[in-house]
């Protein structure tokens, strides 16, 4: 019942800060010219030509054809490939991930292949959604649906561990985690809140028909509007990021 599609322009107007806040990420990984860097959930390659212009060679993986499509156009290798389902093995001195981990579902697979992914000794680095993030927005969601009779669960597209949980299975899978914790970081909104609702929650949307999704995304924005709106008119979610680092053994 999760499904989300992409607009690579419309994210890049509603959704644009997500590359620009996971920048320092980049400087984490610090990718060096003569390594094999695979970027796993690369969406439209904003980073992806960052960590190529280290000299790398980079390869970058997104389940969205219109997203891949879009870094294609910038000149990147990448390819449409679901994380839960890479099929290298043993080829990559790294793994980047920036905003897309908390996307996959199953995390023990999603691990897993990543370590096959890597050569011994390499890395994964990551930023995602960790614990409490947006929670107005899926504290709302749950809400509504529920005054419609309807589970939110199904309809939930995201996974924001602990940072207790998500090293259990980073060690599990056979990881040295080297770093892992959560941050608050609030995040301004380049506009309305409506519009990143639409184009982030469409999963909690298709709960039910089209014909009620602009009511139900007005309703959700009128919950959460005392929380995220400052006085000075500008949105601001409340993300919550879990960064880490780890080793392949």
């Amino acid at each position: 019942m999760v499904t989300q599609t992409w607009d690579p322009t419309i994210y890049q107007r509603d959704a644009g800060f997500v590359a620009a806040l996971g920048a320092p990420l980049l400087a984490v990984l610090a990718p060096q010219p003569h390594e094999r860097i695979l970027d796993l959930g690369c969406g439209d390659g904003a980073l992806t030509v960052q960590l190529a212009a280290s000299g790398a060679a980079v390869v970058g993986v997104d389940s969205s054809p219109t997203q891949i499509a879009a870094a294609t156009k910038r000149g990147l290798d990448a390819r449409v490939i679901d994380g839960h389902a890479l099929s290298f093995e043993n080829e990559f001195d790294a793994v980047f991930s920036n905003a897309a981990l908390h996307w996959m579902l199953e995390p023990t697979r999603v691990i897993a292949a990543v370590e096959r992914a890597l050569k011994p000794g390499g890395r994964f680095v990551g930023e995602m959604g960790g614990v409490g993030n947006v929670e107005s927005v899926v504290s709302a969601y749950s809400a509504e649906l529920a005054d419609r009779g309807i589970a939110v669960g199904p309809f939930n597209p995201w996974y924001f561990p602990s940072a207790d949980e998500y090293a259990a299975h980073l060690a599990q899978a056979g990881f040295v985690v080297n770093a892992i914790g959560l941050f608050a970081r609030p995040t301004p909104l380049p506009g309305d809140v409506g519009d990143w609702l639409r184009l982030m929650t469409q999963s909690f949307l298709n709960a039910i028909p089209e014909s009620g999704q602009a009511s139900l995304v007005a309703q959700v924005r009128d919950r959460i509007r005392p929380q995220i709106l400052r006085e000075d008119g500008v949105w601001e979610l409340d993300y919550v990021r879990l960064r880490f680092t780890a080793t392949r053994r």
